[in-house]
């Protein structure tokens, strides 16, 4: 992960690194709360909390724990999402993969085209041999969307993580290489 930020291209999309120039187009989404709401995160209010989280994204990569890619449209450049690895554990070849799109976008198969292009990506490229999906149980629409990729619900981690003063069940899914079906 150190030759620079990778630069993925799907039909519709490219998945890039977001900057600060970024900033007023994520803070469209990051602001909406029915799109943060099973991030574990506030949603954003102002142009410096989403400074924070593109710092966050910069901090990952360079520790070699992450990488983040805003997901920007192909005709317009604008970022309307992102999608990457977080808590990625190099000497387990495992990955967590965490995503989450504008609003405006939902039931296209936006999130779809890009959760395919970085599970590809983490697989031939970081030399992931799993990857794995922590989704809270309300949260059906993520769910479906990593089943059609073909991660498997493993089981019900309770009271797995602390997030906005609450304890939050979570679902884990995971793909492994295997998975993939050979074209």
């Amino acid at each position: 992960m150190r030759n620079g930020f990778p630069k993925l291209e799907t039909k519709r999309l490219i998945l890039r690194e977001a900057t600060k120039e970024d900033s007023h187009d994520m803070l469209a989404y990051l602001s909406d709360i029915e799109v943060v709401k099973h991030m574990g995160i506030d949603s954003c209010q102002t142009i410096k909390e989403v400074n924070e989280e593109i710092e966050w994204y910069q901090s990952i990569y360079e520790q070699g724990t992450g990488i983040r890619w805003g997901i920007a449209l192909k005709e317009s450049g604008k970022i309307i999402g992102s999608c990457g690895f977080l808590n990625r554990e190099a000497k387990h070849y495992r990955s967590e993969i965490g995503y989450e799109l504008s609003k405006e976008y939902w039931g296209k198969g936006i999130a779809s085209e890009a959760l395919a292009a970085v599970v590809k990506y983490g697989f031939e490229n970081l030399q992931l041999e799993r990857i794995e999906a922590l989704i809270e149980p309300p949260n059906l629409p993520s769910q479906k969307l990593v089943e059609r990729q073909g991660f498997i619900r493993e089981g019900l981690l309770r009271h797995y993580e602390y997030t906005r003063g609450k304890f939050d069940d979570l679902y884990m899914y995971s793909i492994i290489k295997g998975d993939i079906k050979k074209v």
